[in-house]
């Protein structure tokens, strides 16, 4: 059962929409580390794109959400490794606090490819 009112990932019209993966760990733990927090939010959100049958080539449009905007240059070299060109949309927003001490979180809009 689901610990939150919300689908970790939904499917409309061949769309995928993935609500925020958090710097955690498998067990929902904050990850430290500037580059291990992106690895994490990232692996949080290819586990969510799983569960609707797509996965980060998929992904058309991404927001991070981060606690230190400073973390931009390292989160476009994670991108640059994560995706593939053309490289989906990006939104980047500092924000004041994220759920569990989490420091980044990643939510998607993705595109079932035929």
């Amino acid at each position: 059962m689901n610990a939150h009112p919300y689908s970790p990932a939904f499917v409309a019209g061949g769309f995928g929409f993935v609500s925020g993966a958090l710097s955690v760990d498998e067990s929902g733990t904050a990850v430290p580390g500037r580059s291990e927090a992106l690895v994490a939010a990232a692996a949080r959100l290819s586990e969510r794109l799983e569960t609707v049958g797509m996965s980060l080539a998929d992904v058309i449009k991404t927001t991070y959400f981060v606690t230190d905007v400073t973390l931009r240059d390292e989160a476009n070299s994670h991108y640059e490794q994560l995706f593939e060109e053309p490289r989906p949309a990006r939104s980047f927003v500092e924000v004041a606090a994220l759920p569990y001490g989490a420091t980044v979180e990643i939510e998607a809009i993705a595109h079932r490819r035929k």
